[in-house]
Formats: structure tokens, sequence, C-alpha cells
């Protein structure tokens, strides 16, 4: 099979395209005809061998996220999904264990049924980001009607956060840049404000005892904590974010591969996306032999959407 892999680390220019056996699914598993696989941040700590680096030789295939079709179910699978059915998955990544191949195996559990009048290149988008979001929900144990902030808002995770925490019933608030301001309101965000210190005064408007939960895609909870009521919870999926514990405050990361067998959460997206609850947002599109060329708009920033390679 092809796959986009790494043989050494550094820059865009080192994705190329590589020969790998094709693998087949063991005991638990099912093997995916890979049709789209999604581009993420994540992905290019593992080509700069910051992230998931593996003791087997190179080369090394990225990818967490991917859509296709089950072409192979191993034993003991429980019913599910079968032979030829549309499925979207997550993938921990490990030596060329990664989603940018014409095939990957996965548990199982780590699969679920596409969302509903979604295209491939859509469902590829929603497994890692939207696990991402959900654990961090289930993090800070919003209590029921609770507020929750979100920084980040127009961003993948941040974007996904509002609009399951909107789904589960709670009020959102978010921030935004002037530009992204109708996106995130358009997510769900009850109230909107500006990036940085302007937004813990105006969240404490909006909220004078603090908000219940925040979470945190941008690495700035220190700086954003005010907006958080005294004992209140903070959730990150920024690497290396500090943690704050002032006034009682719980601070926890996100380590989406935890949420990787968590099969009913990744259904339940999957049926809230085709409900239209979980808006499906796609940039760009690329062959996977432009991998490198998907990095590199990637780096450029200022997505709103996520960058999808197809095979």
């Amino acid at each position: 099979m092809k796959a986009v892999a790494v043989s050494e680390f550094g820059g865009p220019e080192v994705l190329h395209l590589v020969d790998l056996p094709v693998p087949e699914a063991g005991p638990g598993q099912v093997r995916i005809k890979v049709r789209a696989a999604t581009v993420n941040p994540v992905d290019v700590m593992v080509r700069e061998g910051l992230a998931f680096v593996s003791d087997a030789p190179p080369p090394y295939v990225p990818g967490m996220e991917a859509a296709g079709v089950i072409d192979q179910i191993g034993e003991g699978v429980d019913p599910g999904p079968g032979i030829g059915d549309r499925i979207m998955a997550i993938a921990v990544v490990s030596g060329t264990h990664g989603a940018y191949a014409e095939y990957l195996v996965v548990p199982a559990e780590s699969v679920a049924r596409a969302p509903a009048n979604a295209t491939d290149v859509e469902a590829a988008t929603l497994p890692m980001n939207g696990l991402t979001a959900r654990m961090a929900l289930d993090l800070l144990h919003l209590p029921p009607g609770g507020v929750l902030a979100v920084i980040g808002g127009a961003g993948a995770v941040g974007g996904y956060a509002i609009q399951l925490a909107k789904a589960d019933g709670f009020h959102v608030i978010a921030d935004a840049a002037p530009a992204d301001v109708e996106l995130v309101t358009a997510l769900g965000a009850d109230a909107v404000f500006p990036r940085g210190q302007p937004f813990v005064e105006q969240a404490r408007e909006h909220v004078p005892g603090g908000v219940d939960g925040l979470v945190d895609t941008a690495g700035v909870a220190a700086s954003v904590a005010g907006a958080v009521r005294d004992g209140g919870r903070i959730v990150t999926s920024a690497p290396g974010a500090p943690l704050v514990t002032e006034r009682g405050i719980v601070t926890e990361r996100v380590f989406v591969p935890d949420y990787a067998r968590n099969h009913a959460a990744l259904e339940a997206l999957g049926q809230l996306a085709g409900r239209g609850q979980v808006k499906l947002r796609v940039a760009r599109t690329f062959p996977a032999e432009q991998a490198a060329e998907a990095h590199r708009l990637l780096a450029r920033g200022g997505l709103r959407g996520r960058v999808v390679l197809t095979f």
C-alpha cells in the first residue's frame, strides 16, 4: 500500500510516499480502506519527532483520524459496521501505524459509522478533534445548566466544544477575533468576547460569579483563569500549558488517546453531526502525494476548517 511517511524528522519536505505491507486485522480489530485523512497540528509534532515517537525504525506514518470503508474484520468483533460500510476512525500513531495510508487497522471500538449525509472528507475531520472536545467537557463535570467558557472557539476543538456543550444544555461564552465573531456565534456561543484580558473582564460582567468551567485550546489558561469561579475547573488541550491552581481551581490536560476506544462517544458524535448539531468544516483537500503542501498550508495558520488528504 501507499502511505505518507517520514524517514527523518524535519519540515514539510520530509513527508514522502512509501510502499508498506498492507496490514491485517487481528482479533478485535477492523481494517479500513482509507479515503480521507485529516491533517492536524499533532501530525506536525509527529513529523518533527516531538510526539508519538516510536522505538521502531523509520519510516513513521502520521495521522490520527480517517474515514473510508471497512474491508476486513478480525475475529471476536462485536456486531457493528460491516464490510463495505462507510466509517470514521481515530488512530493512535505508532511507527508505521498512522492514518496517512491507504489501509489502516484499528480496534473495532475506535470506529463508528460516518455521519449521515457527510462525505468521507467531512467525516474524517470529526473523530480526533470531536473526541478531544468530548473528553474536555467530560473532565469539567459541569453542573446541569452550568456556564462554560471556550478559548479558541473558532478552531476545530474549540468549535466542537461549543457545539457539544450546547447539545448538553450548557450556557456557552467564547472568545474570538473580530473576523471570527460571526462564525463562533453561528456555532452556538451565547456570547462572544474579545481575546485576551478583555475576555476576563467581559466574562465577569456576563457571569458575575465566574464560569463553572473553561476549555483552553490556545495554551493561555493562566491569563484567563480570572473568568473562572472559585473552585471551578479548567481543561487544556495545549501541550505544555501552565496548570492553574489558584482559588481552588482544578486544571487537567486532555490526552485524546485515552478516549480512542470510547466507541459510545464516537458514535454519539456521528449522530450529532448527522442531525446537523455538529458542523463539519473543511478548509481544503490535497491528494496524499501533496501532503507536504498540506502541512505548509497548516503552518501558515488562519484556517477555519481542516485540511484533508485524499486517497
